[in-house]
This record gives structure tokens, sequence and C-alpha cells, in this order.
């Protein structure tokens, strides 16, 4: 049953083409990035090439842009040009004054036109980047629908959904930088002939330093490479952890368990801590090496150029206009490294996509789907042997059977003998290995464990078909939904939260069956649907749907079964064992042959076998009865009780308050008009339809952040550090305008005989600067790089632990996903991009004042000019920064809604493709898509709208410095007009990055918001409270009272539970029961605190409960929950979290759960890997293995929630016998549905609409002829 072989095979084919083809032309232009990945590359690669399909889809579009970086290169290079010709100018005195002005109009007109190409440039990257993440995600979809089962355990969920959030982020950042691979190369060579021409060959001086530097920077590009792919590792398998915990935090919160999964997400983070220290030193580093190279270079070429000759003179034109060609070769030099980790990165995702792009995938052909023609049968079998992918062991053999059309199969047999694998073979996803099959027609599919959708009521049960409204009123009432829907908010308008939240197990179940029986298909395969409804309604169901007078009788069935009683009108029944058909025939064959079915029957038929008897229609009648007929209310039509409009129903747990979110202004009317709907119309009037909504969608906040998120981050770093680094960058900000300014002096020099005076006073004092500055670099890099550490440490720790410490009722409105987003993406953000985001944010602040003190000092005047435009950057920077902040948070919000459906999709892929809804859904991801895109693109064009207004700012400073210095000729130096002007070239660049960054700042701070949020959402009560906690051995005897109870979901609704009065003693076997929603389970939400109680208390050994810390309540109570959930990790791990027992204790409570023999069997024994949610056990181990952590546990107090819904009888008998045995001392509480379990129990407790109606032995209810008795008489026991 394992499948997780983990083999992959290139394949030739990237993508089957044959379907999704077709849908380009339906809706024009939507999919056509994603149709064109698809490309069959020719057959004879035998690696799929994935880069060669981008190349083709994308570089036509992309090659534009390599002439606007061109001309925008060259462009460059006229600065420093036109700084020549000024300087001369300001040298020679008697040159006339309009050479002055015409070069100062040069140099503006140059800097405008080199604006406009660079950002036409930047559009096309951007929207190349855009497109090429839309194509991948959709193909990364497209891909999930068609790959097999096994591969899809070889990537987990958290995997996949990375490959569609990371890596395709990863190409769109690359699309940006691509260019630069050509284009830095030239700027370099561009620059270093320029400097020769200037300064001669003492260039080469500087050269040297720069190549020396370039494998300082590739050995750092190749460990950050290393580092990040141990980070993405453990990134994974913490989202996956995360996922899981999410998904089973019922569990987690009943078995009082949230520590130990706290310590084993911390432990993996830790590990991800590490890696990323490692990291930060790195960048520490490069950032040294960045900010000193040019200085270096400078230094070095000046300090040869000097040296080689005295008659060499530094004078302004050679320093300023060399300053401003050095100032041009840092930009080449500092984003290479950053180019090449882009392409490294962008080279592990490329890798990690072609993996999951060539992982095999389902053949279509392996089983012949053919239209209805009266041959041998709708579904034949011959030979064939199946398993669950091509290298693990067969898990079905030589399957040999043929169903006549319109005929009723049972698939029957003991838990784990392929049962549903036999329906997944016949889905087609089971890999084929021989044999032939055929199914006839189209298919319908109910899964065991039902796959709801996050969507209406209606459009589960319709699931893209047209409405057709008399056939969709017929099937709601076969399936037993229309009492549901009455209690349901909004009727089938009622929005169904994630996995069916708000939904009852039962209610998953008969909405799962409405969707096949709806859709009208030729054959059905049933995979256990009436394991998870109550006795009666699974019987109407029967009656109405599936059995000989269902609305399906004229079609196919094929149904798996564990309940017996229907089994006698079956046309052919096939019973497995170990994945083969042993026997086969009619119910009175089988009980001829006297084989193992018989046996079989022998066990379980005698008590159920009286159901067939009562078979008359008086029995359903009483099913749809109401219990209590109001005299007003219409005959019988009443259902299900309703406490106060909501459902508290059958299954435990899955209660109905969830639907009501704060807004919810439906209970305080329903009170008045619980019995006067009509079940005619479904729809509640729409006035309400709005009121409420049950998730809360993934809200964008507005505004600007405030100015405490700043501070919470500068508390999670640490305020010393903190200030500690804004100090330094002072400290290297002041070093590098002393520097320039010192050369400035130096250039002005007097010339005595041919040399300079003072070359080596000044060249000492320069080089001194220089190092002072490197020092504070690192100093600020350093401290920086720790502090973001520090941060993410804390604020991660918060988050887990405030999530684990909200109360159930926040899960079940917040969606997974983003919970899920939390930890992934902002924790990443707050992990790797704010850090170096602060550190260019404080640069370019300190860059540009610089850059404003010395155009002051060289030219004075313009200080009248420099406010003015200082206003007008902060009114255009201000205006912006509000955009493009809201269209980030509404880029970021509109994510979530891909990731949910993808998570979705992947859950319920078996019944997309059972019922060939591929098409549909992968239409619906791409207007998901687009509906992000449409956030992100007007954020792209709001960048360049800002740059180009900017950079004019920008160029009008350099305008005004230019103009000033050539009016002020006569009484400047020409060191100072060359320090003015190179000064003012950069600050164009400057400006427009401090902008840049300063709204990265502002959205990326959002992550420190959105985690901090949580932290202020209600918390449930304390785990443990040291001055109240009970004796270790607490409970001594068990003995629970109620007194008074009372108990409801919200502060605003009816209590569910009213007026509990009862004690039970210690060792006693209490049944609860009562038709669904009478509140049964909501009394063991209140026996383990999951709700506070309303009013009265509980008490267990005269302790009262909700005195005590949760943990050390729920410690002592043990339950076995009706969904069976486990945790991917070891089988020990999910016996004992804590480590508290030897591997003795657990063998024993294996054994005592009949489990041993299989856990022998496994290769790993008690460290056998489970999948994520055990998914490769089957639902009946899954029921074994909680129930083995019950008898680990072995508390007083035992609560069983209907635990063996999901099992055949057998292992139910099983189950009942070990809970008699090994419990005899302890008291246990069992919510039943089949009654046959609790008919030897000491008392019954019967609940009606949250009170207690009768309380007393089985024998003597029955007697009473009550309630009790008529539930009774339903199921067939008296």
């Amino acid at each position: 049953m394992c499948y997780n072989s983990y083999f992959r095979q290139p394949l030739n084919i990237l993508y089957s083409s044959k379907k999704q083809q077709k849908s380009s032309d339906s809706n024009g232009e939507v999919t056509e990035e994603a149709e064109a990945l698809i490309i069959k590359p020719s057959q004879r690669s035998s690696e799929a090439s994935l880069s060669k399909v981008l190349y083709k889809t994308f570089g036509p579009y992309f090659l534009m842009s390599f002439l606007f970086k061109a001309a925008h290169d060259l462009l460059m290079f006229a600065g420093p040009e036109i700084l020549k010709l000024l300087i001369n100018f300001v040298n020679n005195k008697s040159a006339p004054n309009w050479q002055g002005y015409f070069y100062t109009g040069l140099l503006f007109v140059c800097a405008c036109l080199q604006t406009l190409i660079l950002h036409q440039y930047f559009h096309i990257c951007f929207v190349t980047g855009m497109r090429l993440k839309t194509a991948i995600v959709g193909v990364i979809y497209r891909k999930a629908l068609v790959i097999t089962n096994s591969a899809r355990k070889t990537s987990t969920v958290g995997e996949i959904v990375n490959l569609m959030s990371v890596d395709a982020q990863r190409f769109m950042d690359l699309a940006t930088y691509i260019n630069m691979i050509w284009s830095a190369p030239l700027q370099v060579i561009l620059a270093l002939y320029l400097l020769w021409q200037n300064l001669g060959p003492s260039v080469l001086a500087g050269v040297a330093v720069m190549i020396l530097l370039v494998p300082v920077n590739a050995v750092m590009a190749m460990k950050t490479k290393t580092y990040q792919v141990a980070q993405m590792k453990s990134k994974d398998n913490r989202i996956k952890l995360m996922n899981e915990i999410l998904n089973g935090i019922k569990v987690l919160k009943l078995y009082a368990w949230e520590l130990a999964f706290r310590e084993k997400v911390l432990e993996i983070r830790q590990k991800e801590l590490k890696v990323l220290k490692k990291s930060a030193y790195l960048a520490a580093v490069g950032t040294f090496t960045w900010v000193c190279a040019p200085f270096l270079v400078a230094l070095s070429t000046f300090a040869v150029y000097v040296k080689m000759d005295e008659n060499n003179i530094l004078d302004a034109q050679k320093a300023f206009v060399s300053l401003a060609l050095f100032n041009i070769l840092r930009f080449p030099l500092n984003i290479l490294p950053m180019v090449i980790s882009s392409i490294v990165e962008a080279s592990v995702s490329l890798k990690r996509l072609r993996v999951f792009l060539s992982h095999e995938e389902l053949d279509p052909d392996s089983i012949i789907r053919g239209p209805i023609t009266n041959a041998e049968g709708s579904i034949v079998v011959k030979n064939a042997t199946f398993s669950w992918s091509k290298t693990d062991p067969p898990a079905l053999n030589s399957i040999n059977f043929t169903v006549p059309e319109g005929s009723l199969i049972a698939v029957v047999g003991q838990v784990g003998c392929g049962k549903s694998s036999l329906l997944s073979a016949l889905l087609g996803e089971m890999d084929k290995k021989e044999g032939y099959v055929v199914v006839k027609g189209s298919i319908a599919y109910v899964p065991q464990q039902a796959w709801i959708q996050n969507a209406t009521l209606e459009d589960n049960i319709i699931f893209g078909r047209e409405m057709n409204e008399s056939r969709y009123k017929r099937v709601i009432e076969a399936c037993a939904l229309l009492p549901d829907l009455e209690i349901l908010p909004m009727g089938d308008r009622t929005e169904i939260g994630e996995k069916g939240v708000n939904l009852s197990g039962g209610q998953k179940q008969r909405v799962s069956l409405a969707r096949a029986v709806y859709c009208n298909a030729d054959t059905y395969l049933f995979d256990d649907p009436l394991s998870a409804v109550d006795a009666h309604v699974g019987k109407h169901i029967f009656e109405k749907v599936i059995g000989p007078k269902g609305i399906l009788k004229n079609k196919t069935r094929v149904l798996v079964t564990h309940a017996v009683n229907y089994l006698p009108q079956m046309d052919t029944i096939l019973v497995m064992t170990d994945g083969e058909i042993s026997e086969m025939g009619s119910y009175q064959e089988l009980l001829k042959q006297d084989g193992a079915f018989a046996e079989f029957l022998r066990t379980y038929a005698n008590a159920e076998q009286n159901m067939e008897s009562s078979d008359s229609d008086s029995s359903l009648e009483r099913t749809i009865q109401p219990l209590e007929t109001d005299a007003n209310s219409p005959s019988g039509k009443e259902g299900r009780p309703v406490e106060n409009g909501v459902l508290v129903n059958e299954a435990p747990g899955k209660l109905m308050h969830r639907q009501l979110s704060n807004s919810s202004t439906y209970s305080r009317e329903t009170g008045k008009s619980q019995h006067q709907s009509s079940t005619a119309d479904l729809q509640k009037p729409l006035a309400e339809k709005n009121s409420w909504k049950l998730t809360e969608a993934d809200t964008a906040k507005t505004g600007r952040v405030k100015a405490t998120v700043y501070w919470e981050y500068m508390k999670a770093i640490g305020l010393y550090i903190s200030f500690l680094s804004i100090f330094l960058f002072m400290c290297n900000h002041i070093a590098s305008l002393a520097s320039n300014y010192w050369l400035s002096l130096w250039t002005d020099d007097p010339v005595v005989n041919g040399t300079q005076q003072y070359t080596n006073v000044r060249l000492g004092v320069y080089g001194a600067l220089g190092i002072s500055q490197g020092i504070a670099v690192f100093g600020y890099s350093m401290a920086v790089s720790i502090g973001g550490i520090f941060a993410s440490r804390h604020l991660h720790l918060d988050l887990l632990h405030n999530v684990l410490r909200s109360p159930m009722s926040f899960f079940e409105r917040t969606p997974s996903g983003n919970l899920v987003n939390r930890f992934s993406k902002e924790i990443d953000t707050i992990d790797s991009t704010i850090p170096p985001i602060i550190k260019m944010f404080m640069g370019s602040t300190f860059n540009v004042i610089g850059a404003c003190i010395i155009i002051l000092l060289a030219t004075p005047i313009a200080a009248v000019i420099i406010p003015p435009l200082g206003l007008v950057y902060l009114l255009v920077q201000r205006f912006y920064v509000a955009t493009s902040r809201q269209l980030k948070r509404l880029e970021s919000v509109s994510r979530s809604p891909v990731y949910s459906h993808f998570n979705e999709t992947l859950l319920g892929v078996s019944v997309i493709r059972a019922f060939e809804e591929q098409k549909r859904f992968i239409k619906q991801n791409d207007i998901k898509v687009d509906e992000n895109q449409k956030a992100y693109y007007p954020s792209i064009v709001a960048n360049r709208w800002l740059a180009v207004r900017l950079e004019f700012v920008g160029n009008c400073i350099v305008l005004f410095a230019a103009l000033f210095a050539v009016i002020a000729r006569n009484k400047l130096s020409p060191g100072l007009v060359g320090l003015s002007v190179s000064y003012s070239l950069q600050i164009t660049a400057y400006l427009n990055w401090l902008v840049r960054m300063t709204s990265d700042l502002e959205t990326n701070i959002v992550a420190v918001e959105r985690v901090k949020e949580y932290a202020e959402m209600e918390k449930e009560a304390e785990w443990s409270i040291e001055e109240a906690a009970p004796a270790n051995t607490w409970p001594e005897e068990g003995k629970v009272e109620f007194r008074g109870f009372g108990l409801r979901y919200r502060e605003d609704l009816d209590l569910v539970l009213k007026n509990i009065n009862i004690t039970i003693n210690g060792g006693e076997k209490i049944g609860i029961v009562g038709r669904t929603g009478a509140g049964k389970s909501s009394l063991t939400l209140g026996l383990f605190r999951i709700n506070e109680a309303a009013e009265g208390e509980i008490i267990i050994d005269g302790i009262n409960i909700a005195k005590i810390g949760l943990h050390d309540l729920r410690f002592k109570i043990t339950i076995i929950p009706q969904d069976p959930i486990l945790f991917s990790g070891s089988l020990r791990m999910n016996l004992d979290p804590f480590d508290q027992h030897s591997d003795e204790d657990i063998w024993r409570s294996l054994e005592l759960a009949h489990l041993k023999n299989f856990v022998s069997s496994l290769p790993d024994k008690l460290n056998h890997e489970c999948s994520e949610g055990g998914e490769n056990l089957s639902v009946g181990q899954r029921q074994l293995v909680c129930l083995a952590r019950a008898l680990l546990r072995k508390s007083k107090i035992l609560v069983l929630d209907e635990a063996t819904a999901a099992v055949d009888l057998e292992t139910d008998n099983l189950i009942q016998s070990t809970i008699k045995s090994q419990f005899e001392e302890c008291t246990v509480l069992t919510i039943a549905h089949r009654l046959n379990t609790i008919m030897d129990y000491t008392r019954v407790l019967v609940l009606d609409r949250g009170e207690v109606v009768e309380c007393d032995s089985p024998d003597n209810l029955l007697q009473a002829k009550g309630l009790f008795y008529s539930m009774a008489k339903d199921s067939g026991l008296a």
C-alpha cells in the first residue's frame, strides 16, 4: 500500500497537449501563455528542455529590449564627456559664455533621453516577467491535473504550491536582470576605454583590483546558492508541517499535542535560521566588497598615476571625469553578482520545475472509455493487474469481471484489501500492468472522504453542469439534504468553507453524493458513501438513490460498502481479499458456496437482518418526520431539530456554528422564524443573502503603514543593534563625503615646476578616509544582518505561539490558505527580503543627503532651487507610494485565492478527473491568475510613471548645478565645479533608488504587520495554570458531573445545550444518542473545553474543569475522534509525540489495536513514514492507529466519537471488544450512530434539542417506548 517510490523518469513530453490545445479557442487569449509551454519538443531530445520552450515563447517580444538597453548604455557615457568639456570651459577664462550654456543644455537633453529609453526597456522586461510567471503557474496547474498518484506522493502539496509561488517568482525576477549579462561587460569596456584616454596605462592598476574582486564575488555567489537550496528544503518541510498542523488542529487540541508540534516546527526553523545566519555573514562580506570596490579602484589608479611620473598632475578634469566613469563602472560590477545569483536561483527553480513537469502522467488510454454500445457490459475487466506506480508491486492481481449495463454491484472485504484501489483502477488512477479494461460512457465518482469545494452548496452539487431546477430538487430530496438546507443560513446559497468545514461529516458525504447523482452519468462508482451518515439517513439514501428503486435504478452502479444489510438487494457481490477477487456472485449464490463470504455474514448479519423486515414505507416516513410535530408545522417535513437555526449535527466537532462570521445578522431573526420556513423554497430571501460570509477573506489593509510597525520591527531586532547600525551608516557616509572633498582640494593644489607639492600627504589622507569608510560599511552590514535574524526568529516564534493558542473558532473562520501564506510568504519576506532592503534604503537616503550637501558647498545659490525641487519630489513620492502600496496589497490578497484553489484542486484531483471537469478547473485557475495580474500590471506601470517623473527632478538638479557653475565660473575653482557636477550626475540614480526602496520597505514591512495581526486575536484559556494544577493521579475514579451545564457557540447565539444535569460514576459506560443535531457532539466539545461553558459547570472527581489549565485537562481525557487524522512523520511519532513511552508499551498498544501484524510486516516497523495526512494507510487502519493512541494514554475517561463509522463490521467488533476489555475500569462516553454498539452499556443518555430527554439503562428505555425506542426501531433493533 505504500506509494513512496521515489523514482523519476525522463519523459520526452513536457505536457500532454492533446486535451488542452482546444481551450485556447474557447476563451481567446486567456490561456495562450500556458498553452505555449505545452508544445511537444521534438521526440529526439531525451530530456525535455523547459528553457528552450520558454525562449521560443517569450523570446521575440523580449528581444526588443536589447535595442533600448544598448542605446541607453551609450548615452550613459555622454555625461562624463560633457563634464570634461565643462571643466575645460571653467578653466579657460577666455572661452565665450554661450559655450557654457550650450554644454549645460546638452547635458540636460542627454539625461532626459536616457530616462525615456531606460524606462521603455524596463517596461518590456517587467511585462515579459509577468507573462513568464503566468505561463509557469498555468503549466504547473495543468500538469497537476494529469500527474500519477505515485508521482504526487514524491512532491507534497506544500512543495507543489512552492513551485507555483516561489519558483515562478524567480523567473519573474530574472527577466529584469538577464540583459545585464551582455550589457554589463559592454559598459565596463566602454568605461575602460574612456579612462585610458584620460589617465593612460595607470588605469590598469584599477582594472587589476576589479578583476581580483570578481572571483571573490563568484565564490560568494556559489556559497549563497548552496545555502539557498538548504534553506528552501527546510522551508518546504516547515510549510508541509504547518499545513498538516492547520489541517489537523482539532486533533492537536483534543490531544493537547500543540507543544510537541511546536517543538517540531521550531526544530526545522532552527536549521533554517542557521543557514540564514551563514548567508547573512556572506551578505555582509559582499556588501563590504561592493562598497569598497569603486573606492579601491580610484585609489589605486590615482596612486599609480601620480607615482609613475613626477610630471603627472592630477587636475580637476582628470580626477572628476575619472570619478564619474568609475561611478558608471560601479553599477555593472555591483549588479553582475546579483545577476549571476539570480540566474543561479532561476536555474535551481528551472530544475525543480523540470522534475515536476516530467513526472509520469496517467496514461489516458489505459482504460478504454467508449460510448455506450450494447456490447458485453458497461464495465469489462479482463486479466487486469494494477499497481500504484510503475515500480511498485501490483496492488490488484488478475482481476476479471464484467458488469452488465444497469446492474448494482457491491464490493466487500476487510480493511485494506483493495476495495478503494479497485475503484481507482476503474477511474484510471492506477498504473495498468496488463489486461484490458473498458468503462462505457461517463463516470460519476463518490470518494470515501468527501471532497468539498469552497463555493456555495449549489455550486458543489451542480459542479459545472447547467442548472435544471426539477432534477436539482429531486436530487436534493433523494440525498436527504432538504432538512440541512433549512438549517443552513442561506439555504443552498450558503458558502461552504474550505474542505467543507461548516458541514458535518455526514452532510459532506451527502453533498458529494448529490454531486454525482446530479451529473447524470452512465456509470456510478461509490466508495462507501453510507459510512458517515446515520443509520436511518443511510437507509433513506439507499432506497431513494442507490438501491433497486432509487433514482439511479437504470444506471450501472458499483458500491464499496461495509453495510451487510444492503447486500441481499445487490445483483452481484464481489468479495475481495488481498488485492484479488476471491468470490463473486449474487447474495444467495455466495451463501450456498459457504466460503469466506458466508462466514463473514454469519458474524454480522444477525444484528442487522431485521432491517429488511420493516422495509415498509412507514419507517421511511418516520425518518423524515419531525420529532415533535408542532401544531402549526406543515405536516412532517421539518426534518431535523434545529437549535436556533444552527444545525448541531452528526459529525462531532464539525459543527454548524462556523458559518457565522462577525457580520452575521442571521441568528437573531431565526429565533422567531424557526418553524415557519417553507421547504418549497430552498433559497432564503436575498435580504439575508449578503448578511454573512463564512470565511474571512484575506483582507487588504488600507492607508499608510503605521509607525508602530517599524517600531515593532526595531524592537524585534533589538534597539541597541538598531541604533548602532544607524550610527555606523552615518560614519560611512561622512568618510565618503570627506574623501571626495579632499580630492577636490588636491586637484586645486597649485602646480609648481610641473609637479604638485604635497602628493604624499594628499594620497595618504585619501587612503585613510577610504579605509575607515570600509570598516564602517562592514560594521553596519553585519549589524543589520544579525539584527534581521533576531527579528525573524522572534516574529516567527510569536506567530507560531499565537496561532497555536487560538481557539478552534478562529481556525474555522480563517481559511488555511491565509495562515499558510503567513507562514511561508510573510516569514520568507522577513527572513530574506527586509534586511537587504533596509541596508539599501539607509544607503540611498544618506547618498541623496550627501549629494545635496556637496552641491550646496560648491554653489551656495543652489539653496534657492533645491527646496522647491525637493518638494516636487516629496509630492510625487507620497502620491506614488500610496498607490503602489495599495496595489501591492491587492496583489497579495488576490494571490491567496490562486493558492487556495490550487490546494483544493490537488486534494480533489481524482474527483475532477473522474467527472472529466479538467477544462473548467483550468479555466477557473486562469481567471484567478488573471485577477492577480490585474493588480500586478498597474503596479509595474506605476513604477515607470514614478521613475520618469523623479528622474526629471534629478535631471533638473543636474541642469541647475551646471548652470550655476557656468554663471559663477569666475569665482569657482575647477575642483569644486567637477565635484558638484559629478555628484549631481549621480543624484538621479540615487533618487530613483530611494523611492524604490521607500516603497519596497513600506510594502514589505507589511509582512511584519500581518504577522503581528494574529497577536491581537482572542486566545484560548491558559494551557497550564501552576497554582490550580490537579494532582498527577487525577482523575482517580473518573466521575463526571454536569451541573446545570449550558453551551453556546458564540455570544450572540442561543444555547445549544441547556440545563444538562447528570452524574456519571467512575467506570460507567454511557452511550450518547440523539437524532442529528441533538447536541451529542457539543457535549464532548464542552468536556474538552473546545468551547467554554456558557452556564453551569463540569466537575471531574471534585475538580471544576474550568479552573484548571487546558493541557492539564486534555491530557487526562482521551478521545478517539471521528476523522482519524495522522501527521506525516514516523508511526511512533503519531502514537507518542512526546516520547513518553517505551517501545514495549507502544507494541503492546498496537497489539491490542490489532495493528501489530500489519506494523511488523512493514520494513521500518515503528519508524514507518506516514505520508501527509496518513494517506498511505487505509481509513480503517488510521482509525485503529487512533485507538492505539488511546490505549497508550490509558486515561480514566475515554470519549468515543462514533469512532467506528469508517471500518468494516469485523474491525468494528475488534475495536468494541478491545474497549470493553482494556477500558473496563474507565468511564467511557460513546456517541453512537450504530445503536447496536451501545446496547450493553450501563446507561444511555438520549439528547434532543440540547436537553436530556431520557437517561437509563438500554433495556428500561426500550420498555419505556420513548425516543430511544423509536430510534432503535428505525435501526431494526426493537
